[in-house]
């Protein structure tokens, strides 16, 4: 186990919490605002400035104290929120249900197992140093070989950033688990997967037409002449036709 140095991890720590401020700022800045192709880079920049004001001064210090670091992988997908946003692409999401459900169902697992329910040592998994490098590798290669094939970039891309960034510097915690989930991005997960489910729902088609009797297509014009229900029971039509005649 090998563990990053202090000053990287102070100056990751203040860089990543103005890219996830800069994006909530985007995010919740009113319409005509948000259009705006200049707002990421001014953004960005204000909360540069913030975040390098010594002590209590600076939010990163505040959010430190409650979240310690995002996660390499929440700080590449809000950095590629900006850059969206950059370029005018307001409608993509940069967690897409690929991405999020493993997420949510990992974070989960490993809440579960930090408050002793489940009691598997998930967590402290992450410092191995005989697995976690190879995986950290694997996972590079497979995000690399992805993106170069064209098949799911959108969630390749902040993965190999955050894989990377954990590889090279062992940023932020070197743990591989808080190269790829945090808190913040474990809430973002679980409601992108609930809104996802909630779009499918509203999605489904609700099959609540009648269909006519099997058998009887033949006779639908007669059956209709005579001012008979065509799609009442068999035994229904039967007896109309009987008492038509």
């Amino acid at each position: 186990m090998s563990l990053p140095d202090l000053t990287w991890q102070m100056i990751y720590g203040r860089l990543a919490w103005a890219i996830v401020l800069a994006t909530v700022l985007v995010v919740l800045a009113p319409g005509p605002w948000r259009r705006s192709r200049r707002l990421p880079l001014a953004a960005l920049g204000l909360m540069v400035l913030l975040a390098v004001l010594p002590g209590q001064a600076s939010p990163a210090w505040t959010l430190g104290l409650a979240f310690q670091y995002p996660s390499g992988l929440l700080t590449a997908c809000c950095l590629l929120k900006l850059l969206d946003r950059r370029r005018g692409m307001r409608a993509v999401c940069v967690l897409p249900t690929g991405l999020a459900a493993p997420l949510a169902i990992a974070g989960t697992a490993l809440y579960l197992d930090a408050f002793g329910l489940i009691s598997q040592g998930y967590y402290y998994a992450g410092f191995s140093a005989a697995s976690v490098p190879v995986l950290a590798v694997l996972a590079t290669i497979a995000c690399a070989a992805a993106i170069v094939r064209g098949r799911n970039q959108r969630q390749a891309l902040p993965l190999l950033g955050a894989f990377l960034l954990f590889s090279l510097l062992r940023l932020p915690t070197g743990n591989i688990w808080d190269a790829v989930i945090d808190p913040l991005l474990w809430g973002w997960a679980v409601i992108a997967v609930a809104a996802a489910g909630l779009r499918r729902l509203r999605r489904r088609p609700l099959n609540t037409q009648r269909q006519p009797v099997p058998g009887l297509a033949a006779d639908l014009p007669a059956l209709r002449a005579a001012g008979i229900d065509t799609y009442s029971p068999i035994k229904e039509h039967r007896s109309g036709n009987v008492s038509s005649n």
